[in-house]
């Protein structure tokens, strides 16, 4: 089980199975990502809002990657525990004309800098805001020949933005090529759910993940094994599942029906009780409506409520 590093650059801004490698890695090992912050460092603090609207959009996302777990292959399970976050002090949001859930009512673009404390952000004040943070972009390569750009999550993952991301937490994504080729950045400090206004607090970020595969296993779209128990502001230990769409009502739908395949599963409920389980504790959450046309709802469990168990426990 080693320890590796990986630097920011070259970073990559598309999902592309064929982008080479970058680091080959076991399972169980754990990788220090030095993630750029979402502009690929072209936004810097004291940056004015006329410069920002000049840098170029095409490098958003500024990933860090792919990396390659041997042995991964198409049907299995590549777990990744979020270990820890580290931010570096600052970072920024934005608003820009023809984005965001209100862009037709915020049209002038704005350029917002933030100061990161360890635990807050008194930016805003009288806002004290939680820093909390997350990495909004985690993916292994889709299934699909071509390149793409990462603005739009889906069933490999990517830009799911769903901010229970922290450390602490385990992701697990469906593998769709040998091996895996995992990708992240988009450095988040702190995110509302929704991210209305196109941002979070965006920030370059280094993490440290672990990896685990899961030979052969049944996973759909990702799920999340939240830890925010010690965060004021925080949903709790919890079970998510996360589902993508372009009809907001037929992705909460089917993040809806997940959970009640989740329960029945691996906790031996029937259907019903499964439903009847979800309408009495389940919170149905958006976690960014701003991709259009795809969105990201999130279903989510508390812990407590259920007996412990392992999703894929180690054979």
């Amino acid at each position: 089980m080693a320890l590796h590093r990986l630097t920011a650059e070259p970073t990559h801004s598309v999902w592309d199975r064929s982008l080479p490698p970058r680091l080959h890695i076991a399972s169980g090992d754990q990788v220090e990502f030095v993630c750029a912050d979402a502009s690929g460092r072209q936004v810097f603090p004291g940056m004015t809002t006329e410069e920002y609207l000049e840098i170029d959009r095409t490098r958003i996302h500024a990933l860090t990657g792919p990396i390659w777990v041997d042995g991964a292959e198409l049907g299995d399970v590549l777990q990744i525990d979020v270990l820890s976050t580290t931010h570096h002090g600052w970072g920024w949001s934005s608003i820009v004309e023809g984005l965001g859930l209100l862009k037709d009512r915020f049209q002038v673009p704005c350029l917002f800098h933030w100061t990161l404390e360890e635990e807050c952000t008194r930016s805003l004040l009288p806002a004290v805001v939680p820093v909390r943070p997350f990495l909004g972009v985690m993916g292994v390569a889709p299934a699909e020949a071509g390149s793409f750009r990462t603005r739009p999550p889906g069933t490999f993952g990517g830009n799911m933005d769903v901010r229970e991301l922290s450390a602490g937490s385990r992701l697990y994504l469906p593998v769709f090529n040998d091996g895996a080729l995992f990708s992240c950045g988009d450095g988040h400090a702190a995110q509302g759910d929704g991210e209305v206004c196109i941002n979070g607090i965006e920030c370059p970020l280094d993490v440290l993940l672990r990896f685990r595969l899961h030979k052969q296993t049944n996973l759909a779209s990702p799920v999340i094994e939240a830890s925010d128990s010690a965060r004021k502001d925080a949903l709790g230990d919890a079970w998510i599942v996360v589902e993508t769409g372009s009809d907001l009502l037929q992705t909460a739908r089917a993040a809806t029906s997940r959970m009640i395949d989740l329960l029945t599963s691996r906790w031996g409920f029937s259907e019903v009780h499964a439903y009847i389980l979800c309408s009495v504790a389940m919170r149905l959450r958006i976690s960014q409506l701003v991709n259009e046309p795809i969105h990201t709802v999130t279903a989510a469990l508390a812990k407590h409520i259920l007996p412990a168990r392992e999703l894929f426990p180690v054979r």
